[in-house]
């Protein structure tokens, strides 16, 4: 005797979006609770996160280092854009949707949303076919509290 479990039936997930199976929404909520604890690491693990700005004392190597990754991300005027289009959205973008304000092909916009992702400013979660992007507001503050 075997468990059935539905795979056809249509369920609504927990951000109200429709999900063709039982094991799209289970898929679903593993990659938030993944994204969730991601976003609770970077901040914990942060160096930028509690320091003081780069005016009050001299930088250690670790420090200089994230500060200086994190803004030879936002140095290029297309990741500049992009970063701008994500963080004005409110709430996540598709991959799809950056194509055409870029003015720059998919594959392009890609390695710069990649760039942008290693360097802690913005979190990915891939859905099917597409990647939806959303900023972290933890870095961006904290790169902010830096040049205070």
């Amino acid at each position: 005797m075997y468990c059935s479990v539905p795979t056809t039936s249509t369920i609504v997930n927990m951000e109200g979006r429709t999900s063709s199976t039982f094991f799209d929404t289970v898929a679903l909520m593993a990659r938030r609770d993944a994204a969730t604890s991601n976003r609770a690491s970077i901040t914990a693990d942060d160096p930028l996160a509690c320091c003081s700005p780069v005016s009050d004392t001299a930088l250690d190597e670790t420090r200089a280092t994230v500060l200086a990754q994190s803004f030879a991300a936002l140095s290029d005027p297309i990741r500049l854009r992009l970063l701008s289009v994500v963080a004005s959205s409110p709430s996540e973008v598709c991959a799809c949707d950056l194509v055409e304000p870029s003015g720059r092909s998919q594959s392009t916009v890609s390695h710069h949303m990649k760039i942008l992702v290693d360097a802690g400013l913005v979190t990915r979660e891939k859905r099917g076919l597409w990647v939806w992007y959303r900023v972290a507001p933890e870095r961006l503050a904290a790169l902010r509290a830096a040049l205070a």
